[in-house]
Formats: structure tokens, C-alpha cells, sequence
């Protein structure tokens, strides 16, 4: 464990200041996360240093398809989460838990990870599968031994930080993908009370700040699967930018909400027209083959292909398409483009 960042002393307790529901936690006990303790008047880090996983991800898998294309990414996560989504796919990690089962975990060094990085030749480091947030501590240390290492760093996040967390982030971060869950009563009865205007906050927040941003939006069955959703999402992604590469994924069954059927594909592919009929330049609809492809939104030449998770630029030369010229919206490896 390690004495946490953004916390304050109050009367009753420690008040975390790492995401938006800032709790007030009591002597002994922890925060919503579950990893954030307070240990005689001091707010800890519980995870700090139990990385649960040394996988190897194409960036696409985050997903990202418009940084660093074809590039490889050594994933980080630790016990915990700020949400509790019904239907989360990692709910072993993020939710079923308690302080034995981290007490378990070999720790693992900032030093060790980057280590384990440059061994294996990837270009950055992902923190994912459960909220980088909560192990913010761990995931800056990391953070800046990438960058002196030439690494790049990811976020793969639900965007409930608070603008203390950003502002340290950005010095650090490259690029994030955000969940975008649906509308504000899905986030209130689905995620565990979240207030989607805090969501909606920081990610705007990103996108001002220029760090390179992407939304994926699940779509769960019976929930947040109907066409206004789509355009509410899509309203909000064009109240930014028409060039914020929007995702849009299937559901299937897990956890809480195991007893819902599989998004139809048909249901992926109506979102993502709707999306680029509001006139999002570009929506991936996940799950679907053809349909995770690249096209410039001047000439529909094809920029980059994808199948499953392999990708091949192949209509950009020099930051820009090569049949009509206009550049294209992607954070490039200068060594492949």
C-alpha cells in the first residue's frame, strides 16, 4: 500500500478527491472503490502495485483505432472501481473482492512494468480493464517512467475523475477511450448512482485539452438500445467535434444482467448509421466485420483496414490521405506513416 494523492482531512473522516463521488471515508474503513482506505487518518492506496495482468493488446482491443494504428500495449489494472455497473465484464476484479484477495497479490514495481514493456518491444502501456482512477497513485508512477522509457500511455476509463486527476494526468497521458453508457438514467440505475454531467465534464475536459480521444458506447438490450439514445449520444460527440472516432459495441450477457439476450448486430449497425447520419465523420460498429474499417470522410478512400484486431494503414502517406490529400485525423507512428 502507499499513502494516496487527492485527499483532504475533515472532522468525521478522510474526503478521497480522486473521483467525483468524493467520499468521506471513516476511520478503518474504504471508500465506493474498495481500495482506497483510511489508515489512521490517512487515505491509502490498498492496490498500489498489485498489477493483475502482464497481457499484450493490439491498441485496436482498447478500443483506439486512431492512435498509433497496429501498435502493441502492455495492459495495467488492479483490484476496484469507482461504478458498479450491472453488466460489467471484469465484476471478479472490480467488484466481487476484499482487501485478502489484493493482500494476495505479488506486488509488482513501477520499475518491473516497464521492464516488462521494453522486453517485450510494445510501444505503450494501457491502463485497463478496471478504472485507472482509483489506482491513479500507481498508474502515474508508471506513467512517468514510460515517457523517460519513449512510451506511450493509454487510459481506458469510465471518465468519472475529477479535474485534479486530469490536470496531473495530462502530463503524462496520450490518449484515452471513454465509456459513453447511455443516458442519464441508465448511469443513475445501471452504474451505481453516477451523474452522467460528470462524465460529460470530463470528457470534454479532454477533448479542450487536446489529448486524443475516443468514446465507445455499449449497447445493452432493453436499456439504452433505442434510437434517441443513439442520437443523444451522437449529439453530444458533435457538440465537441465531428471527428471524435465513436464506437459503438455489443453487449453480452454477464453479471447482474446475464439474463439479457446478445446485442443484435442489427441494433450495432442501426447506431452506427444514426450516428453518421447526425454526421459523425467516424463510427465503428464493434463485433461487425466491414465495419471497423477506416474511410476519408472527404473521398471514401479506405485509410486504414481491420480485421478482428489486426489493422494495415493503407491509404495515408505523410499525415494525409493519399488520394485527395486531406489530412487525416489519426496520432501516427512517424515510422509508419
Amino acid at each position: 500500500m502507499k499513502e494516496a494523492l487527492f485527499w483532504k482531512t475533515e472532522s468525521k473522516g478522510v474526503r478521497c478527491n480522486a473521483c467525483r463521488r468524493h467520499c468521506l471515508i471513516s476511520d478503518g474503513k474504504t471508500g465506493f472503490c474498495k481500495v482506497r482506505k483510511n489508515i489512521d487518518g490517512k487515505l491509502v492506496s490498498l492496490s498500489y502495485g498489485k498489477n493483475l495482468t502482464s497481457e499484450i493488446d493490439p491498441i485496436e482491443k482498447k478500443p483506439l483505432f486512431h492512435f498509433f494504428p497496429g501498435s502493441k500495449v502492455l495492459g495495467v489494472s488492479t483490484f476496484g472501481c469507482n461504478f458498479a455497473c450491472q453488466h460489467c465484464q471484469n465484476y471478479h476484479i472490480s467488484k466481487e473482492f476484499d482487501e485478502s484477495m489484493i493482500n494476495s497479490i505479488p506486488f509488482t514495481s513501477p520499475e518491473k512494468v516497464i521492464e516488462l514493456a521494453l522486453k517485450n518491444k510494445v510501444q505503450g502501456i494501457a491502463y485497463t480493464y478496471t478504472e485507472p482512477t482509483i489506482f491513479i497513485e500507481y498508474a502515474l508512477d508508471i506513467m512517468k517512467l514510460a515517457k523517460e522509457n519513449n512510451l506511450f500511455n493509454v487510459f481506458v476509463s469510465n471518465g468519472y475523475m475529477t479535474k485534479e486527476v486530469l490536470k496531473e494526468s495530462k502530463k503524462y497521458l496520450d490518449a484515452i477511450n471513454v465509456d459513453l453508457k447511455g443516458s442519464s438514467d441508465f448511469y443513475k440505475n445501471i452504474c451505481g448512482n453516477v451523474d452522467i454531467q460528470g462524465v460529460k465534464e470530463s470528457i470534454e475536459w479532454i477533448y479542450k485539452n487536446k489529448i486524443h480521444l475516443e468514446l465507445t458506447y455499449l449497447i445493452v438490450p432493453s436499456f439504452n438500445d433505442k434510437k434517441e439514445f443513439f442520437e443523444e449520444a451522437a449529439e453530444f460527440v458533435l457538440s465537441m467535434s465531428d471527428e471524435i472516432p465513436l464506437h459503438f459495441s455489443a453487449f453480452f450477457p454477464t453479471y447482474k444482467l446475464n439474463f439479457l439476450p446478445r446485442t443484435s448486430p442489427l441494433t450495432v449497425h442501426e447506431a452506427k448509421k444514426t450516428a453518421e447520419k447526425k454526421g459523425i465523420k467516424y463510427v465503428y460498429a464493434g463485433n461487425l466485420r466491414d465495419e471497423e474499417n477506416s474511410y476519408c470522410p472527404n473521398c471514401k478512400n479506405l485509410l486504414v483496414f481491420r480485421l478482428y484486431f489486426d489493422s494495415e494503414i493503407k491509404g495515408i502517406k505523410k499525415g494525409k490521405c493519399i488520394k485527395c490529400g486531406k489530412k487525416a485525423d489519426f496520432v501516427l507512428d512517424s515510422k509508419k506513416s
